[in-house]
């Protein structure tokens, strides 16, 4: 059998490609993803692959959606994707072209690959050397033509607006930790 994406080599970390730009938490939301795309027969992973696991893994990428009822929905939507809603996207590369593509990133779409540098970009900007599940669903909903923003809007998700809590809550901790220093 052909693994749609390279095996791991025996020895060989699961991280490798981005170790030391993700926090522990964001190497298990790769890894969950990976395993989501082998699962769902797909060739790389891609942003909704990341999307999905970020959701399982990550409550503080959860905590910024607007309701229960909303995350339910979306949640709904990318198992329904997983389970068929996406076979469409099984033979194409995610690349809407809207945005510079970042490569190297062994396994991952385009877009996904350009999702992970934003999100080490982002958590340089903030001066953390490594990226967090808020990083990654910035650079996830970054390209309105990503596979994952579609998901979130057939989920009634408006992705600017994501974006805006997201950077919105990331100002607040920010000026949080300064004003308790």
């Amino acid at each position: 059998m052909q693994y749609p994406i390279p095996r791991q080599q025996a020895g060989e970390h699961p991280h490798a490609d981005n170790d030391a730009s993700l926090s522990d938490e964001l190497a298990a939301v790769v890894t969950g993803a990976r395993r989501r795309a082998v699962r769902d027969g797909d060739r790389q992973v891609d942003t909704a692959h990341l999307l999905h696991s970020l959701l399982e893994h990550d409550p503080e990428a959860r905590a910024v959606f607007d309701s229960e009822p909303q995350l339910a929905r979306l949640l709904g939507y990318l198992v329904q994707r997983s389970i068929g809603y996406g076979l469409r996207w099984q033979s194409a590369v995610e690349d809407s072209g809207a945005i510079p593509v970042a490569t190297g990133v062994p396994g991952h779409s385009p877009l996904a690959a350009t999702a992970m540098a934003y999100a080490g970009e982002r958590a340089a900007r903030r001066g953390d050397g490594r990226a967090r599940g808020l990083d990654l669903l910035a650079g996830i909903v970054v390209d309105p033509r990503s596979r994952a923003v579609e998901v979130l809007e057939r989920a009634g998700v408006e992705a600017p607006e994501l974006f805006l809590r997201i950077e919105h809550g990331s100002q607040e901790c920010v000026g949080g930790a300064e004003a308790g220093s």
